[in-house]
């Protein structure tokens, strides 16, 4: 890796240290985010912390670590999910709650889930400073898997938490390696039993905001440093099997051919139209594929592929989830190719309710702050609490928009900022 790489420092290089104030420190922000970043540090400054991974549980003892020095009690549950909390002046109420987290997709980038963590855990940094007992208690999430890279899920540990992972699937899945969910779950000191027992019957939190990198060019191009989510989409995946038939590439001929390549290929090209079929809102990706036997001169005789379709409206996100599966068995009819599907993960939009954006709404007026609505197409562990407590999430702005990448970068007077209007908006949740 590039021993060169200092991402503290190059944090700190534009940053206006007048933000630096009531509490919140930016240049706290860049040494943690800086820190971080070490953790599965790759050759190309990106980071690789894949969920249920030892770099993703030594990320959250090193954020385990600053929760307790900052005064918070901290516990881990079985699916490994960490909440550190504060109590309140008033012990017997519901906690105000913020957090995200810290695994990465492979060759990822350092603000997808730490900004997240770090903005939630600055709002205690910024109260112990200021001498102030919030009314309420307040806790800090670091959910685990929420990338979902590992098993093709997603929001794992939030999903668990709440109850709705079906753990019977769970415990079918392998990894890309073989490795079973057991097994993975072991590599960090986790069983399959205490990981059950991470399921709450109530969840014991009154709101939740979280903070985010926006992952597009909404914010950028307006040239404003954080938005408003009004809405998350929420995102359905699909494992689709074309099953043919491997033969030497010299010696089969053309037209006696099973290639589950070519057959998945057909499909590829027809999901890149699918949401367009449908309305203007919807998106639909094919990111990871398994080609066997995968020999330069062996027709493939396999293919596995995930599908990623997500709207903000259930309905058309389904109907063109519908069609994907129904066009997939068309083409395995039509080449005489076996085709099997299997439902991944399937999570309902979440749209963000009036007393939440309220919320914001008084904190950018607050900040003399001009509003940009914005409505993710990605989705977060905000939207799993979002089906049982009210939730907002705050977006900072993505140069370029890009992210799922070592290029992904936020300033951090947009960290800051973003920092800013998470405390303010706990602290207007607290007068509730």
């Amino acid at each position: 890796m590039t021993q060169s790489f200092d991402l503290a420092y190059t944090l700190l290089a534009d940053y206006d240290s007048t933000w630096s104030r009531d509490g919140i420190s930016g240049e706290r922000i860049a040494q943690r985010l800086g820190k971080l970043s070490t953790i599965g540090l790759t050759a190309q400054n990106g980071v690789t912390r894949v969920g249920f991974s030892p770099l993703e549980q030594r990320a959250k003892e090193l954020v385990m670590e600053w929760m307790k020095e900052a005064g918070m009690t901290v516990m881990q549950d079985g699916a490994g999910n960490v909440v550190g909390r504060i109590e309140g002046q008033n012990h017997d109420v519901a906690a105000i709650a913020s957090g995200s987290h810290v695994d990465s997709v492979p060759e990822g980038g350092h603000f997808d889930g730490p900004l997240g963590v770090i903005a939630a855990l600055e709002v205690v940094e910024a109260w112990k400073v200021q001498g102030i007992t919030p009314v309420k208690p307040y806790e800090v999430y670091i959910f685990t898997d929420e990338e979902g890279t590992r098993f093709d899920g997603g929001m794992t540990g939030s999903r668990m938490i709440t109850g709705i992972l079906d753990m019977d699937n769970q415990v079918t899945l392998k990894d890309a390696n073989g490795l079973s969910f057991e097994e993975v779950l072991a590599t960090t000191g986790k069983t399959l039993e205490g990981f059950s027992t991470a399921t709450r019957d109530k969840l014991g939190i009154e709101r939740f905001i979280e903070v985010h990198i926006e992952q597009g060019k909404k914010l950028e191009k307006a040239n404003l440093p954080v938005g408003i989510v009004k809405g998350i989409a929420g995102p359905s995946w699909t494992e689709i099997i074309f099953e043919g038939k491997a033969g030497h590439a010299g010696n089969t001929p053309m037209d006696d051919r099973q290639d589950a390549l070519t057959a998945a290929s057909e499909l590829f090209l027809y999901i890149e139209k699918a949401p367009t079929l449908v309305n203007r809102t919807s998106v639909a990706t094919v990111g990871k594929i398994l080609v066997e036997p995968n020999g330069s001169n062996v027709i493939p005789g396999k293919v596995t592929l995930i599908t990623d379709i997500r709207d903000i409206e259930a309905h058309s996100r389904d109907q063109i989830v519908s069609n994907v599966v129904n066009k997939a068995h068309e083409i395995g009819k039509s080449r005489n190719v076996l085709v099997t599907t299997s439902e991944k993960m399937r999570t309902p939009p979440v749209p963000i309710g009036e007393e939440m954006t309220g919320i914001l709404n008084h904190v950018f007026d607050e900040m003399n702050m001009d509003k940009e609505y914005l409505v993710s197409g990605a989705g977060h562990d905000a939207m799993i609490f979002g089906a049982q407590i009210p939730v907002a999430m705050i977006f900072a702005r993505s140069k370029d928009g890009v992210s799922h990448n070592p290029a992904e970068w936020t300033s951090l007077n947009d960290c800051t900022i973003s920092a800013h209007v998470l405390k303010k908006a706990i602290e207007q949740c607290m007068k509730l």
